[in-house]
């Protein structure tokens, strides 16, 4: 069996390949790199895609983040509610906003921000991260916030719905990512904050351009966090391919599913009710020898890999906060356990077998 990657960006590049070229070739002979005609295009594509009125390209995802948190105003040193298992990009931008991260613990099952803790801390905006490729139970977290402001970090969950709602149409702004390897990924950085706000998704445009929605002149403090028009051509191309891309993600799924149902050392992902699912990730948990696990696939050329071996709060960057080891068993837990299995639209039955039959072969050892 050849390797098999966690990711293959090169069939996916093949399927697209043609359009991709075709778009470039226009781009370089109009010479509109900086807000071009495909940075509008894609913009008002994938708002549709999202089921928002507004979507502004940004430079990446965690521009995004910040992006939204900035539009939103709020006085410096806001306390922003944030799920402690998650990828530090999220915590990152709160504290580069002037904002102070929240972090509480998710829910043992599915991962994602408990709203039961969430409701325990003090706060003055929440921040759900929807993890894997589904959303967090955004109806009790609206319900808790009370009019305070929900920004949805959907960078997992391109496509995804709960209870028949998109990812990034549920909180005031949603912020996702185009990294490369997300279901929606571009050929480098790229990102885009999502808004029905036509005064919101303004204010994240300002922020984005020095500030600045006329020329030489900066009416708030901003940077430069503009989408690439080439990488506008890419999305563009991968966006129509979206819909099946996830279709094949989930079959993927299901066949992961049943392959490993019953495997004695090993716990499945668990989907909430109510979301449609779009596997970004398939995380398996192995609560007894992970690590060794994990080396048995990598010998056998399975690119697995962990997310996240080591929780945001117990991070160097971010022991300012105060939380010691302890101080949120589930996420620390779920770091220790953690095993994510290679899944992307491309990835065959046979490949999936073999996968399973590693898996169980290094297991049994354990």
């Amino acid at each position: 069996m050849n390797p098999i990657p966690l990711v293959d960006l090169q069939a996916a590049h093949a399927e697209v390949a043609e359009e991709v070229r075709a778009g470039f070739d226009r781009v370089l002979t109009s010479g509109a790199y900086i807000k071009g005609p495909d940075v509008t295009a894609f913009e008002a594509e994938y708002a549709a895609f999202s089921g928002v009125a507004h979507a502004v390209g940004t430079a990446n995802g965690t521009d995004a983040i910040e992006m939204a948190l900035r539009a939103l105003e709020l006085p410096p040193g806001a306390r922003v509610v944030l799920p402690a298992n998650t990828f530090v990009a999220t915590a990152e931008a709160v504290v580069r906003a002037g904002l102070y991260p929240v972090l509480v613990d998710v829910d043992p099952d599915a991962l994602l921000i408990d709203p039961a803790r969430a409701a325990e801390a003090a706060a003055d905006a929440y921040l759900p991260v929807h993890l894997n490729g589904q959303l967090a139970p955004m109806e009790q977290i609206l319900e808790l916030a009370e009019g305070r402001p929900v920004i949805e970090d959907g960078a997992q969950s391109q496509g995804a719905t709960r209870h028949g709602r998109p990812s990034g149409s549920w909180g005031l702004l949603g912020a996702t990512s185009f990294y490369p390897g997300k279901n929606l990924g571009a050929y480098g950085d790229a990102g885009a904050v999502v808004t029905d706000s036509a005064e919101l998704a303004s204010l994240v445009r300002e922020i984005g351009d020095h500030g600045s929605s006329q020329k030489y002149v900066h009416e708030r403090f901003g940077f430069n966090s503009r989408l690439d028009t080439l990488q506008a051509v890419v999305l563009r191309a991968k966006l129509r391919h979206l819909p099946g891309w996830n279709v094949a993600r989930r079959a993927a799924a299901v066949r992961y599913h049943h392959l490993l149902a019953g495997l004695p050392g090993l716990t499945l992902p668990v989907t909430l009710p109510g979301n449609e699912h779009v596997w970004h990730l398939y995380a398996v948990r192995v609560p007894r020898g992970r690590d060794e696990v994990l080396g048995a696939l990598h010998a056998a050329g399975i690119g697995a890999g962990i997310h996240y071996p080591v929780p945001v709060h117990l991070q160097p960057a971010f022991q300012y906060l105060g939380h010691p080891e302890g101080s949120f068993p589930v996420t620390e837990r779920a770091a220790r356990e953690i095993l994510t299995l290679p899944l992307h639209p491309h990835l065959t039955e046979d490949q999936q077998t073999f996968i399973a039959e590693t898996l169980a072969k290094a297991l049994a050892r354990i």
